[in-house]
């Protein structure tokens, strides 16, 4: 077995691509990381709710947003928008879209495998 493993998003070994977004998965060490990238005007209920077959997005997400914003409402009405630099954890129930004209992304560190199937 090799003592490091290298991997890049460019050449991910999954990758799920839907209207104005696209998920690139990376599984290594165990872990599968995923890469999220929305163009603006893209929102969860609007492009991927239907896929997913519920009211709001009820996988569990923790991560790192790197470029743009994205605003995610949860079940109870509570707001944020995630900016570059913040680390979030966001619970099931929820949903989320692109704030502005910049796209949005994000790295999935749980979740990743399960969303956007």
């Amino acid at each position: 077995m090799n003592e490091i493993i290298l991997k890049q998003f460019e050449k991910p070994d999954e990758a799920r691509t839907f209207e104005k977004g696209k998920l690139e998965l990376v599984t290594i060490g165990g872990v599968t990381v995923g890469r999220a990238s929305y163009e603006p005007g893209w929102k969860w209920s609007e492009h991927l709710r239907s896929g997913a077959g519920t009211e709001l997005c009820e996988v569990e997400h923790v991560g790192l947003a790197l470029k743009g914003r994205c605003a995610v409402r949860m079940r109870d009405g509570k707001e944020i928008v995630l900016k570059p630099g913040d680390l979030f954890y966001v619970k099931t129930g929820q949903d989320r879209w692109v704030v502005g004209d910049e796209p949005y992304i994000s790295i999935h560190l749980l979740g990743a495998g399960k969303y956007a199937k």
